[in-house]
């Protein structure tokens, strides 16, 4: 299987959708779009991983992310307080030429996400960063969870809170923080990692985001499953509305992709290469 080559690869406009599975992409995508799908091989089972594999120089890219780790924040991915821990030392503006946090101004409340609305609402208010750097990257939060058809999700909320700590940390970060706060970032890492280990836990998270009788009914991964092709096509719908829009070569494909329980995994992790997460989609729309 080829590799993603990402940067390699020939586009201007490259549309990025977070956590998409290969073979629910090729199962709906000739519904909206025209090209013909290849498979290629992410560097990364996460965004973090993925982000910080694929941008290592300096390049000119407008890139309008409603994905909030990468980001304008200038804090490096090892330094953050949402989401999984990771070692990355990479900050998304020391390598991307512009970077736009859509995650920030285009969220919304009763979704608990940033819905695809607000990429393309993004790229009009700011198209002087497209025209100016020679590609554009549009990263959706979707199909990711949370799943838009059952509103107020809690995937990214604990995002939300991370973001708050984050911001207290650095209030706190002028005296140094005290004893607990040096204890609480050398035990958090090694607690998030144990738990990543279980499956149990892993399915917990998703849990967060199901309908408690669809799983009485269907089960975990049928629910999911279901859940994660409706997230997709809502997010290509509003892809197939934007590239008439567009001028030149337009790509489609997805950082990582989603594990329903395949080889006792559930959702995504940091450097867990299995098919289910590293086989993404590429599509060079017609």
């Amino acid at each position: 299987m080829k590799a993603q080559d990402f940067l390699q690869s020939e586009w201007d406009y490259c549309l990025v959708l977070d956590a998409c599975r290969y073979d629910v992409f090729c199962d709906v995508y000739d519904e909206y779009l025209d090209g013909t799908v290849e498979k290629r091989r992410s560097v990364g089972s996460s965004t973090p991983e993925w982000a910080s594999r694929t941008f290592t120089g300096q390049h000119d890219i407008a890139y309008f992310s409603g994905n909030p780790f990468i980001n304008d924040l200038g804090i490096p991915l090892n330094e953050l307080k949402w989401g999984a821990s990771c070692d990355y030392e990479w900050t998304a503006n020391e390598h991307l030429a512009d970077v736009v946090d859509v995650w920030k101004h285009g969220w919304e409340d009763d979704l608990g996400t940033v819905p695809p609305e607000s990429l393309e609402a993004s790229l009009r208010e700011r198209r002087d960063l497209a025209e100016r750097n020679e590609r554009t990257v549009l990263h959706y939060m979707q199909p990711h969870a949370p799943y838009l058809s059952r509103g107020a999700g809690q995937k990214l909320k604990q995002i939300q809170k991370g973001i708050r700590r984050q911001e207290d940390s650095q209030e706190a970060a002028a005296d140094g923080g005290g004893p607990i706060a040096a204890l609480g970032q050398t035990v958090r890492p090694r607690i998030e990692s144990a738990l990543e280990g279980s499956e149990l836990a892993q399915k917990a998270g998703l849990w967060l985001e199901l309908d408690p009788v669809d799983l009485v009914q269907n089960g975990t991964r049928e629910t999911a499953f279901e859940l994660h092709e409706e997230n997709l096509r809502i997010a290509l719908e509003a892809i197939a509305d934007l590239i008439p829009k567009l001028d030149g070569r337009v790509v489609v494909t997805a950082d990582h992709g989603e594990a329903f329980g395949e080889e006792g995994v559930w959702e995504h992790h940091i450097e867990t290469h299995i098919p289910a997460l590293v086989d993404v989609p590429w599509l060079v729309v017609e």
